[in-house]
């Protein structure tokens, strides 16, 4: 008899521990995705609160972890981003499209846009992108060859590959935020869950960048004050290309809104083409700009590899990593 009631001590005590775990579990789960629900507003919280409860609940009542269709369900209930990122053939090319997907695949509801300034696909970075598993559109956009041949001067890089990227979402999207990654900076996923909710132009500070160390909206008293950049150069909105995100519906309101071929004017030309939109319409992220959300973390640039000698190392992996290698 005392060996029986022991039994059942044992199995109450095991049952209860399971089902604590699964609590846990699901209370982990939903803390993770909180930071990208904390700013949704009150009628979408409480569509979220209802999903977690009750995956919580038939967690806890079928003895199961949660189905990927709530949490789908989840997800979907989320603004869209869609991030542009230009790129073109380099040696450090495929090491930073891998760091900055290895980002991305930490960001609910996003959709990547790699243009390449290129005549042709790079199977490589198309290979790259199939194995994220995210949602993506592989693009191509090479710069005009006006531009291409000048021999003086800064060139127009990345123009060309932008403007192909808005073009995509004006055919393709109709809600969200697009927002210009490159491939070389260093982005908080917190920057992500905040932009989602831009409603026309959002702001914030961009690190690393110019001989000030940072390109920031100026704020004061809680208000916008002005720009802070190393080159303002007579700009309406002296700011970078990694400091600003713009909602779909404002951008598909503007049909001509495009980005200049003008090296250094790219992102002012942009803004004022988003007329009208003026500074002081600019929507204050990254706690009133004093959090800095995303880095300029340039990579040293790299030499193309030398030739390998065939004669040599035919019929070795070295055949194969030299594909890889530009």
């Amino acid at each position: 008899m005392r060996l029986s009631i022991k039994m059942y001590l044992i199995i109450f005590i095991s049952a209860s521990v399971i089902l604590y775990q699964y609590h846990l579990s699901n209370a982990w789960l939903i803390s993770q995705n909180s930071q990208e629900f904390h700013v949704l507003n009150p009628k979408t919280n409480e569509k979220l609160r209802n999903v977690s409860l009750f995956n919580i609940t038939s967690s806890i009542s079928n003895s199961t972890r949660p189905t990927t269709p709530c949490f789908q369900e989840l997800e979907d209930v989320l603004p869209p981003l869609y991030v542009i990122t230009p790129t073109y053939r380099r040696p450090e090319q495929l090491a930073e499209l891998t760091r900055l997907s290895h980002t991305l695949m930490l960001v609910k509801n996003v959709f990547w846009i790699v243009v390449e300034d290129a005549t042709s696909k790079t199977p490589l970075v198309g290979e790259l992108l199939k194995k994220t598993g995210l949602k993506y559109e592989h693009l191509i956009a090479p710069m005009p060859e006006q531009y291409r041949k000048k021999k003086k001067g800064p060139k127009p890089r990345g123009v060309s590959n932008r403007n192909r990227g808005l073009q995509w979402i004006r055919q393709n999207a109709k809600t969200g935020v697009l927002y210009f990654a490159d491939d070389d900076n260093t982005y908080d996923l917190q920057l992500f869950a905040e932009i989602r909710y831009t409603k026309r132009v959002s702001m914030f500070p961009v690190g690393l960048i110019t001989k000030l160390g940072v390109s920031s909206p100026i704020v004061r008293n809680g208000r916008f004050s002005g720009f802070y950049d190393g080159w303002v150069a007579g700009r309406k909105f002296p700011v970078d290309m990694a400091g600003f995100a713009v909602s779909v519906e404002f951008l598909l309101k503007r049909p001509k809104a495009l980005m200049p071929f003008k090296p250094g004017f790219e992102e002012d030309g942009f803004l004022k083409s988003l007329e009208p939109f003026e500074p002081q319409d600019i929507e204050l992220l990254a706690s009133n700009c004093t959090k800095i959300l995303v880095w300029h973390t340039q990579t040293k640039k790299n030499e193309p590899s030398q030739p390998l000698d065939f004669a040599k190392y035919n019929n070795t992996n070295l055949v194969m990593l030299k594909q890889i290698l530009v």
